[in-house]
């Protein structure tokens, strides 16, 4: 059945918005009329109010204009958060172009294929990432590399310390001149933009990459309809924003969907500031909380054991926080119960993915918010549970099946890839591939994932990506990743190993093996040595009893974790 949407009066929640015809940009036009001197990001300190933001904006898209940048063209940019991130994200969508975020943890091996893929010929990338990115340009034909460096927006004296502190970490800085190579303070220098939007909102606005289901990554065509509707769904959701009065914390990763929606996005249709965190470290994190008094509080769940987990915080004034929303991971109940004790701010559990913008269901802020529950669907969104061996039959209340949904916020489809399309969306319906059920009041609960995933921090990570760089290993004769339940991180990265006759291999080796070649938040936690593994009489490894094994294991371990915490 679906859901009971009469049940959303009951939190105040309207059951559908009127979405206006407009794209990303217009946000930040808006905000810059309305409130021209009011900060629009506050970036360790440093603020810059929305007028010079645009101004800033319409520099950068007059120098990617004068570049020969065209509508529908892709930019791609490499940078952790920071406002040149924020910066050239609105300047290439007020041009038309298409963004592609690249995660900067990556190898230089998956973020070639990304830049391949989607056509990406210009990059945006942090000085500390030049050699990773020289690499790169050996096969990669970048026409333009745009060079910036955190310094730039730090205010004094962290801008005089920040370059003595990456020199001591012996950090690549600063610009380095070369062909088709231009400096961000270049860029600046150029005059402002004066046309207006040259995108549409059903253009395409973003190509946000995730893993299929055979570990290939594969990119979501975001359109500006699409990005557009999340924000305006999470301002009825959140009957109490104010617009120019919300302090939002953008420590969530811009190059993640979750992070751009809720901390950039959002923010900047209700004209707030952006407090921008490049990276997380708790005790400059609790001064941020301190100083600025922020209102709302996007974050997966880590962040709130590491918060649970820190003295100081039940010291701290939180009472201008009314609202934190968590996502991207299941949240545990005792860690959501004792951050609500510490703070007195309810935490939000919601659910969304990549191909959906990204949020698709979240607990209100006024009513229920039963444990377990990743809530009700957004307005104008449906959600369906279907069988899981058709995907045709939906299923009645308190049965678990397949989550499917549809909605505004919903993908145009994936890049360049048909058949994964025809799989995920299927009249008009978007397959999660999660398996769900939905109770009587019309709240949804994930059972498990349908994929073998892995969720560590927030950070998706497939199985099979690992498993064929272990094979790639002389040593090795089998190999199977698996997740494994973690009291902090949620899950971590698991393999088992099973070596060739004769082969001794060790933790140590296996890891420098895999440290040039995945991405840090793929490495494994632990590494399992066996002779074999559980297979059936086909010869196909049982990946589901060997989870088994690890979920048994691994629940009495994260209980045992969160237990001891709490009592400590």
């Amino acid at each position: 059945m679906s859901a009971p949407w009469t049940r959303h009066y009951d939190t105040g929640v309207p059951l559908e918005v009127a979405l206006p015809d407009v794209t990303i940009p217009w946000l930040l036009q808006q905000a810059a009329e309305k409130l021209p001197q009011a900060p629009a990001v506050n970036f360790l300190g440093y603020t810059l109010p929305f007028a010079v933001f645009r101004d800033q904006t319409a520099r950068i898209a007059q120098s990617f204009a004068d570049q020969g940048l065209g509508k529908g063209e892709r930019v791609a940019i490499m940078l952790p958060n920071c406002p040149q991130l924020m910066i050239s994200y609105y300047a290439a969508l007020h041009l038309g172009a298409v963004v592609v975020l690249l995660n900067p943890m990556l190898s230089p091996k998956e973020i070639s294929f990304q830049l391949e893929d989607s056509g990406a010929q210009r990059l945006i990338v942090l000085d500390h990432f030049l050699p990773k990115v020289e690499e790169l340009q050996k096969h990669l034909a970048l026409s333009h590399l745009i060079v910036t460096g955190l310094a730039e927006y730090l205010p004094w004296p962290l801008s005089w310390l920040y370059p003595l502190k990456a020199r001591w970490q012996k950090l690549p800085l600063g610009f380095r001149a070369g062909p088709h190579r231009y400096s961000w303070q270049d860029l600046l220098a150029s005059r402002p933009f004066r046309g207006p939007i040259q995108a549409v909102p059903d253009d395409l606005a973003l190509l946000q990459y995730t893993g299929g289901t055979t570990g290939v990554p594969k990119a979501a065509m975001l359109t500006h309809r699409n990005l557009m509707a999340n924000a305006v769904q999470i301002n009825a959701w959140l009957p109490r924003v104010r617009y120019g009065e919300e302090r939002v914390v953008a420590l969530l990763p811009f190059f993640h969907v979750f992070g751009l929606t809720a901390c950039l996005n959002w923010p900047f249709s209700q004209g707030a500031m952006v407090i921008v965190l490049p990276r997380f470290e708790i005790s400059s994190f609790y001064q941020t909380l301190r100083k600025y008094r922020p209102t709302v509080l996007p974050g997966v769940p880590t962040l709130f054991v590491a918060l649970n987990n820190y003295p100081p915080l039940s010291r701290l004034d939180l009472s201008a926080l009314w609202a934190c929303i968590s996502g991207s991971a299941p949240l545990p109940l005792e860690v959501r119960k004792r951050f609500e004790q510490l703070t007195g701010c309810r935490i939000l559990e919601g659910y969304g993915l990549t191909e959906a913008s990204p949020v698709t269901h979240l607990n209100p802020l006024n009513g229920e918010h039963p444990p377990g529950s990743i809530g009700l669907p957004f307005p104008s969104t449906q959600a369906r549970i279907m069988d899981q061996e058709t995907g045709t039959r939906e299923l009645p209340i308190g049965e678990v099946g397949e989550l499917v949904v549809k909605g505004p916020q919903v993908m145009r489809s994936f890049w360049q890839r048909p058949e994964e399309t025809a799989l995920a969306l299927r009249d008009g319906w978007l397959y999660t591939g999660d398996l769900a059920r939905m109770d009587e009041r019309g709240y949804f609960y994930i059972i498990d994932r349908k994929k073998d995933i892995i969720i560590d921090g927030g950070f998706k990570i497939y199985p099979r990506e690992i498993e064929e760089v272990l094979y790639q290993h002389r040593g090795i004769k089998e190999a199977v990743a698996l997740g494994v339940p973690d009291a902090y991180r949620g899950e971590v990265v698991k393999v088992v190993i099973v070596p060739k006759n004769g082969v001794k291999l060790t933790t140590e080796e296996i890891l420098a093996f895999l440290k040039p070649l995945l991405a840090s938040y793929k490495l494994p936690k632990i590494v399992e040595f066996r002779s074999e593994l559980p297979k059936s009489t086909v010869g196909k490894v049982l990946r589901r009893i060997m989870r088994e094994e690890v979920i048994t294991v691994g629940r009495k371990h994260l209980a045992d974790c969160i237990h001891q915490k709490l009592k400590t």
